[in-house]
């Protein structure tokens, strides 16, 4: 039960951290907040995400990318190029690297307004950080793991924000249905999307890329916007008006 309770938690917290601080914050700039509660955000990322920790900028850079080329050979992560989900992860990866190590520059588009942190990013690109967080997981599986099958769950701790990346792009572009008609592939992906915090409403978020809300229809349900709402109501965000 231990162990289930820690993966469970892990998931959401690196999930929350993707598509609360990346992806609504660092990419659209859906919402503001104050220099404190932006790193302390930022800190929440790193400690969540742990082994498998995104820098903000870059991320920031690819998703936008990713939304003036949606599913066209510019897109840095359409599965509709790819054999499988691992190329596409692969190819996601590189691509990555290339602008966290600045060995190329995006299009002025795609530049600025993203939250940065040098020495958080330094400390979440480390090997020393990567690796230590992998031994603290494995160490807490040593510990608490009560069956054989529970380590089946350790590679996921290890790649966790890559792992909902992929599902998201490659799941989100392929299965389910589309509210809208967006020129892509884009699709919503009920009832599979509960477990990716809002993720999965890809077709409603490329029709309203700015809009806090993911859901659009009367029988969706995008988790994430509620906790916005309440740190918006504590006055610790400021969500744009749409």
């Amino acid at each position: 039960m231990i162990i289930l309770i820690f993966f469970l938690a892990h998931w959401f917290l690196s999930l929350f951290s993707q598509t609360f601080f990346l992806h609504r914050y660092s990419s659209h700039k859906m919402f503001k907040m104050e220099p404190f509660w932006e790193k302390f955000f930022y800190l929440v990322l790193l400690i969540s995400q742990g082994s498998s920790f995104l820098n903000p900028r870059a991320y920031a850079i690819l998703h936008r990318m990713h939304h003036a080329y949606s599913d066209t050979e510019k897109d840095p992560h359409s599965p509709h190029f790819f054999k499988d989900v691992f190329g596409m992860m692969i190819a996601t990866k590189n691509m990555y690297l290339n602008y966290l190590h600045y060995k190329i520059e995006p299009e002025p588009a795609f530049r600025g307004n993203y939250p940065e942190w040098p020495l958080v990013d330094r400390i979440g690109d480390s090997w020393f950080w990567r690796i230590g967080c992998g031994l603290f997981y494995i160490g807490f599986y040593v510990v608490y793991a009560t069956h054989w099958w529970m380590f089946l769950l350790l590679p996921i701790h290890f790649l966790m924000g890559p792992l909902h990346g992929a599902i998201v792009n490659w799941c989100g572009h392929k299965y389910g249905y589309s509210n809208h008609d967006n020129d892509d592939h884009s699709k919503n992906s009920l009832p599979w999307d509960f477990l990716l915090m809002g993720e999965l409403f890809q077709n409603n978020h490329h029709k309203k890329p700015n809009s806090p809300n993911f859901a659009t229809r009367w029988f969706e349900f995008d988790p994430t916007y509620p906790v916005m709402k309440v740190l918006h109501w504590m006055r610790i965000i400021r969500i744009r008006k749409i």
